[in-house]
């Protein structure tokens, strides 16, 4: 049942801690069928214009290349009603797909939410189930908060006969090689942001984005850090995505790569 203060209390939490993000040292996304139509690996389409650019099919971080002037945009921490589904109208003005690392507890509250974001086209993420530092708790509690925060994003995938998609981000981005060495074993990417917006830092939408453009002229292209519990974040994003299509940025769409056909062979051979 829906909690107003409970999640209040969650997001005022997120909110307030997320200034502590330590520096970096899961499949909803499309249809099946959109999936199977569009160019996993297309090149990059310098010459059509707007900001969509390539979708890559991730599987591991090896995947994780991207060439001078793309940019993958991510969110993390949501969703919430009004700031989440905002960000998701600005997404299709501009008709590019971003990835939102989910809170479990989040989801719990507003799955329909989720489906949205899933419908919309999105990537789906896991962020744990209750936003801890995993790197101050066991290891067992650790993966227990990994565990539960898919299981509450599954759940609400379900009337979409979706999954959440294997790919997860670090609450704070505080990791340990044992979680990281669990996360792969079980198949799960890892994604590390490269430009951290901290839009968890009290500021102007003007201030967060000119932070952004800044680091990526120097970078050249980059995994952005968001979280759409901000509505400094959501005002924001418009005039992000018009300076990054001025100077020729194009968005990225990170997909999982689909399991490998398995070769059929004939008995009598």
């Amino acid at each position: 049942m829906f909690n107003f203060w409970k999640v209040t209390g969650l997001v005022t939490a997120l909110a307030l801690q997320a200034c502590t993000h330590n520096q970096p040292a899961p499949t909803a996304f499309t249809s099946p069928e959109h999936q199977a139509a569009q160019p996993l690996q297309a090149q990059f389409p310098l010459n059509k214009p707007g900001l969509a650019g390539r979708t890559i099919a991730v599987n591991s971080i090896d995947d994780l290349k991207l060439s001078d002037g793309e940019v993958v945009l991510t969110f993390d921490d949501g969703p919430i009603r009004h700031h989440t589904r905002n960000i998701l109208k600005t997404l299709a003005r501009h008709d590019v797909k971003a990835t939102f690392f989910m809170v479990g507890q989040m989801a719990n509250s507003y799955p329909a939410i989720v489906r949205e974001v899933a419908v919309a086209g999105h990537t789906i993420g896991s962020h744990t189930q209750n936003h801890l530092n995993l790197a101050r708790i066991n290891t067992n509690d650790a993966r227990q908060q990994i565990k539960a925060g898919q299981a509450s994003l599954d759940r609400a995938l379900v009337p979409l006969e979706r999954k959440t998609a294997p790919f997860f981000r670090f609450p704070y981005l505080a990791d340990t090689p044992k979680l990281r060495d669990s996360l792969a074993r079980q198949g799960i990417t890892v994604i590390d942001p490269t430009i951290d917006s901290k839009d968890y830092w009290v500021s102007t939408p003007d201030q967060i984005r000119d932070r952004i453009m800044r680091a990526l002229r120097k970078r050249g292209s980059g995994i952005i850090l968001l979280h759409d519990i901000h509505r400094r974040t959501a005002r924001m994003l418009p005039s992000l995505l018009m300076a990054m299509e001025r100077e020729g940025y194009r968005v990225v769409h990170l997909v999982p790569r689909p399991p490998a056909p398995t070769e059929s062979h004939d008995a009598s051979s």
